[in-house]
């Protein structure tokens, strides 16, 4: 692997970390700024509007700005939010700098895989690409495990530093090992019109709302295990590396099934993760049944992503790089409902229902991905030769 695919990989890795790892050191940040845990889940709602506000437009507006200096100049928003996540005095001082932050999360991320696609060599695309989303699952293996060890060990602000720190090595790294590259001659309308097909809505939804189970899931990770589960604080790191463990399983996996069959394999991929959170919610007394289901959860859920993200491609064909800033925008959109939505179950019914409003939400992806499914093998897509065109894109995304 080269050095400028490790130098974004690290920076991917970063990022993404300080994303997922609010999950494991919710309670702390929570009992530390004196809010409520629903309150404290809002944070994730705020990244996640801060995504999907930014991704889209800011990637519009920046498409004929040279990449290099460009995602150069986010990487310093980026270091600057964590900082400021760190020293943050109060709760509303964390969710503004989670919100900037945010903002140009799904630009970098559309940014750097053009930079690595189009410099990489001939035919070799496709494995540089997923080199570089690999920095993701990295971040579910290890950064959010180590983010949640940081927390318990020396409190939640360390482990926004050492997550500015991380990404202050990665634009140290980035500036003299990525080369630049010509920006897009498209215009920002031009981009913008992208979201006029049917098509391309119809994929975002399936994206937000296939997700939104998940999602609501990982946003309460810690007090569900903790809490309802009953594991030690201590427990928590070990389980969240369990269910990136998982994650990075279900992601090859996934894309290999999708090659195949993209829509079937995502419906039928989609009803095993709902029959998951079935059986997360029925053992969820049991300290064992609990620890191996979070490692299922885990694959079943980053399973349907690859296909997912084809469909977007396939469907935005015109505009690649924002169909990353939106597929990256569907799956926080999913992520902001999902913690306003869970902390209402918690309130409500309670903290075991979770898995529950889970599952029936997941069951809504199914029957989006059925219509889709449907519309294509009906020549209701719209589009010329969908299947061709899916199976093209299949094995670019692979």
């Amino acid at each position: 692997m080269s050095l400028k695919l490790l130098s974004l990989m690290l920076c991917v890795f970063g990022i993404t970390t300080g994303e997922f790892v609010i999950a494991g050191i919710l309670p702390d940040v929570a009992a530390d700024l004196d809010v409520s845990i629903p309150a404290a889940g809002l944070l994730v709602t705020a990244y996640a509007i801060g995504m999907i506000i930014g991704g889209p437009v800011l990637t519009a507006l920046t498409a004929r700005y040279p990449r290099k200096p460009l995602i150069v100049g986010l990487l310093v928003i980026v270091i600057v939010g964590n900082v400021a996540s760190a020293l943050a005095p109060a709760y509303a001082v964390l969710f503004v700098a989670r919100v900037v932050t945010a903002l140009v999360t799904a630009t970098f991320f559309a940014n750097a895989i053009v930079i690595a696609a189009s410099t990489a060599p001939e035919g070799k695309q496709a494995s540089t690409v997923s080199k570089l989303v690999f920095g993701m699952n990295l971040s579910m293996m290890l950064g959010a495990p180590i983010g949640t060890f940081i927390g318990d060990h020396f409190g939640w602000r360390a482990t926004f530093a050492v997550i500015a720190g991380v990404c202050l090595v990665g634009l140290v790294l980035v500036l003299p090992l990525v080369p630049d590259v010509a920006a897009s001659t498209t215009s920002a309308v031009a981009e913008l019109r992208v979201f006029r097909d049917r098509n391309v809505q119809l994929a975002i939804g399936i994206t937000a709302v296939a997700n939104m189970g998940l999602l609501m899931v990982f946003t309460y990770f810690s007090p569900l295990l903790t809490d309802l589960t009953g594991f030690a604080d201590g427990a928590v790191p070990l389980l969240l590396l369990a269910y990136g463990v998982g994650a990075a399983v279900g992601n090859f996996v996934g894309g290999w099934l999708s090659d195949r069959s993209l829509m079937a394999s995502q419906v039928g991929l989609l009803g095993l993760l709902t029959a998951g959170l079935l059986v997360m919610w029925a053992v969820s007394d049991g300290t064992v049944l609990t620890a191996v289901m979070v490692f299922v959860i885990g694959a079943l859920g980053f399973s349907v992503i690859p296909g997912m993200q084809t469909r977007v491609l396939t469907t935005a064909s015109s505009a690649p790089t924002l169909a990353i800033a939106v597929n990256a925008s569907g799956y926080q959109l999913a992520a902001a409902l999902a913690g306003w939505l869970g902390g209402r179950v918690i309130d409500g019914p309670g903290l075991r229902s979770v898995y529950l409003a889970a599952a029936a939400v997941t069951v809504l992806g199914i029957l989006l991905s059925a219509y889709a499914w449907h519309r294509d093998r009906t020549g209701g897509s719209g589009t010329a030769g969908a299947g061709t065109k899916e199976r093209t894109a299949e094995t670019s995304a692979a």
